[in-house]
């Protein structure tokens, strides 16, 4: 495959200063005065031609950092960054704009700056415009858009300048979920036309749907890199991690993300349909998901819950026994087992669940275990009517005249 952006060694080191004094100081002094922050350190990777590669990482863990040095806006402290073609970032909203200029000049200003010629803005404009759905406030000046409507623009501009490597951070969390749909799209359509792609978000549904690779960024590192569903595993553990005050939770098995404090102990998980006994089970039938625990210590209010991911790791559904208002208390040393009932209302193919015990509401607090893939199942056939898509909601349909 054709490489389009090489990414050697590059680091990031910023001097604070607590003031514009020290900073005169040590320019003309022999002492420093300088603290060193590392925002990045000794990251490597690579992109190939028509790859989405997407970055994840907590707030402060080096990710816009990176980014700004692929686009250009600054420079690497040491390593070396390659560009096969021309890079386009959206990245701060806003970045590229005049505020005191209308929508439609602001395209031939952010058009330049992106790295467009005048010829390819004239050509591209009705199509930037059509695209945006801004209408007639393409003539209003940019300080009267919303975040959102200058999202619009910039996303416009960026997909039409046809770049080779179109880096996104966040720029997709801004706005309606119309338009957010319609710039996905997009970005798949641009994506088999073979153009590579770098896409940040929080929205880890989004990385699994797009991205072919992801990279998790820890204190600035490469902290793991490989498959969306790899890489979001890791991720949920170092999240989890952060709000561990006592240090308690570990791994006990990587090939199934199976960590936590172990407090309480998931010992095993199956789902069987009513009437199939199995684990293959027809649309719509009532299904029973079982989940046997341990508990290690006497602990109270937990929180026991299951979600279901489709064969791309799309999250189906979810839910848990705080949000149905159920009480769970565990004493030392004691197995219990909860079981969830429902009709399987989702689409024909093949399913995993994962299964969760924390406090409150997510994993993110308390989490005693979290245990991805912890069973599969396969719906085959349908009961009652046929219906397509992911899930069948069973709608009332009314035929009269009016």
């Amino acid at each position: 495959m054709k490489k389009v952006l090489e990414v050697k060694n590059i680091s990031k080191i910023y001097k604070m200063y607590q003031n514009n004094f020290d900073r005169l100081k040590e320019v003309f002094g022999k002492k420093s005065y300088h603290k060193e922050f590392i925002a990045n350190r000794d990251i490597s990777f690579e992109l190939y031609e028509g790859e989405t590669l997407g970055i994840i990482g907590v707030n402060g863990a080096g990710k816009s950092t990176i980014l700004k040095m692929i686009a250009g806006v600054i420079t690497p402290s040491s390593g070396e960054i390659i560009r096969h073609g021309r890079v386009t970032a959206l990245l701060e909203l806003g970045t590229g704009f005049n505020p005191q200029m209308s929508g439609y000049d602001n395209i031939y200003l952010n058009g330049t700056l992106i790295g467009m010629s005048r010829d390819e803005v004239d050509s591209n404009i009705n199509n930037i415009i059509e695209f945006s759905e801004l209408g007639d406030y393409i003539n209003e000046p940019i300080k009267t858009y919303s975040s959102g409507m200058s999202m619009r623009l910039a996303f416009s501009i960026a997909i039409f300048s046809q770049p080779q490597i179109l880096i996104v951070d966040e720029a997709l969390s801004v706005g309606d979920a119309h338009f957010g749909a319609k710039c996905t799209r997009a970005l798949k359509e641009r994506k088999e036309q073979n153009m590579s792609i770098i896409y940040v978000s929080h929205d880890l549904n989004s990385l699994k749907l797009l991205c072919d690779r992801v990279i998790l960024l820890n204190h600035g590192e490469v902290a793991k890199s490989g498959t969306p569903e790899e890489v979001i595993n890791s991720y949920n553990f170092l999240i989890s991690k952060l709000n561990d005050s006592e240090d308690k939770m570990s791994i006990k098995d990587l090939s199934k993300n199976s960590f936590g404090t172990f407090d309480v102990e998931i010992i095993d998980v199956s789902i069987k349909g009513e009437k199939s006994k199995s684990d293959v089970i027809s649309s719509g039938e009532k299904s029973c998901i079982s989940i046997k625990v341990k508990a290690l210590k006497n602990i109270n209010d937990m929180t026991i819950g299951i979600l279901i991911r489709d064969k791309f790791g799309q999250d189906i559904f979810g839910t848990n026994t705080y949000h149905q208002n159920i009480d769970i208390n565990f004493d030392n040393e004691k197995n219990y087992i909860c079981t969830f009932d429902m009709p399987l209302n989702i689409g024909v193919g093949n399913y995993s669940i994962t299964v969760a015990i924390h406090s409150n509401d997510t994993h993110l607090e308390n989490c005693s275990h979290w245990l991805d893939n912890a069973c599969s199942f396969e719906i085959a056939g349908c009961v009652g009517s046929v219906f397509t898509g992911v899930c069948r909601l069973e709608p009332e349909i009314e035929f009269r005249n009016i």
